[in-house]
């Protein structure tokens, strides 16, 4: 069989949702993706993962987080809400890797696991609830969070109590437990 033939048919029938990027540029995906995002390959090739996102500004504050991570260590993975092509809301799981660690966003390769069927996106929530929330049930402290988002970790704390207020959540504990549960 002939190499080529094989990496592109591991790339198109892989089980996660997979995209080759430049400059934060979709160049390439393949149709676990497409379905994941209801959307066709044609409306993603040569967009920008804006597109993917559920608000501009939280492409804009993500791509600033994780360019000194995969600067670091060339590698970044997070769970996060991702926008579909008809505004449903949804958890994912994404991974990704710079090809060269000096230019984060220059070339990468990245993959998408849908994480809805384990968890529901609960309430309307803000871009930056979102993202405090996402850190939350990863188990960070404010001061862990504020640092990772570039804020102080007060402003966490606000950020949590908005979300215990929207989630009816009398406890961080029963926070977490209710922004994890279907």
């Amino acid at each position: 069989m002939d190499a080529d033939l094989d990496y592109r048919s591991a790339f198109e029938l892989a089980p996660v949702g997979l995209v080759l990027s430049r400059n934060r540029v979709i160049v390439d995906c393949n149709e676990a993706l497409v379905e994941m995002f209801r959307t066709s390959r044609e409306l993603l090739t040569g967009q920008s993962f804006l597109v993917l996102y559920p608000s501009p500004d939280e492409f804009e504050r993500t791509g600033e987080r994780i360019a000194p991570i995969l600067n670091a260590s060339g590698r970044y993975a997070d769970d996060r809400i991702m926008k579909r092509a008809d505004g449903e809301l949804f958890w994912c799981h994404v991974t990704g890797r710079a090809i060269q660690r000096g230019a984060p966003h220059a070339a990468g390769i990245w993959s998408f696991e849908d994480l809805s069927s384990r968890r529901q996106v609960k309430a309307d929530l803000t871009g930056r609830e979102r993202e405090v929330a996402a850190l939350l049930i990863e188990g960070r402290t404010s001061k862990q969070i504020g640092k990772t988002l570039d804020i102080s970790h007060r402003t966490v704390d606000i950020y949590r109590a908005r979300l215990m207020r929207k989630l009816k959540a009398s406890t961080s504990a029963e926070l977490v437990q209710r922004l994890l549960s279907a």
